[in-house]
C-alpha cells in the first residue's frame, strides 16, 4: 500500500511527521480521511480527533482550529493545538473546560464568546482523547 506524508505543524513545534497509511482529520464539514494519491484540496480544521494509521496501528492526536492541506504526496495540517494523549494533563484540562463554561455562562459577546467556545471544543478534544482507552 502506498503511503503518504503527514506533517502537523503548530506555531510551537512540528508536532508529527511521518509517512502514514492514511489520515482522518475532523473538517469544518466533519471527518474526511486521506490516502495515498487522494485529490487536492485545502479546508479548515474543526477541534476534535485527528487518526493516524501507520503499519496497521492507528494513533489518535487531539487537535485544534486550523487548516488541512492535501495533495497525493502529503497531507500538511496547520493547527492551534496538536497533542498525543501522554501530553495531556486531565485535570489542567477539566479546570479550563469549567473555567470556560463559567465565563461563557456571563454571555460574553463577539470574541470573547468565540474564544470561550474554543477552549471548550479543544477541551472536549483532549478529555476525549485522554479518556478513549478507559
Amino acid at each position: 500500500m502506498p503511503t503518504i506524508h503527514l506533517e502537523i505543524i503548530t506555531p510551537e513545534k512540528k508536532a508529527y511527521e511521518a509517512e502514514v497509511d492514511s489520515v482522518v482529520v475532523p473538517g469544518i464539514e466533519g471527518e474526511f480521511g486521506a490516502l495515498a494519491m487522494h485529490e487536492a484540496f485545502l479546508t479548515m480544521v474543526n477541534p476534535g480527533e485527528l487518526r493516524v494509521t501507520k503499519g496497521g496501528k492507528t494513533e489518535y492526536l487531539a487537535v485544534g482550529k486550523g487548516f488541512v492541506e492535501v495533495t497525493g504526496q502529503f497531507v500538511r495540517v496547520l493547527t492551534d493545538m496538536a497533542l498525543q494523549e501522554s501530553e495531556i494533563d486531565e485535570n489542567k484540562v477539566e479546570e479550563a473546560l469549567e473555567r470556560a463554561k463559567r465565563a461563557l455562562a456571563e454571555k460574553p459577546t463577539g470574541a470573547d464568546a468565540e474564544a470561550l467556545a474554543a477552549v471548550i471544543q479543544k477541551s472536549v478534544a483532549q478529555l476525549n482523547l485522554k479518556r478513549r482507552k478507559r
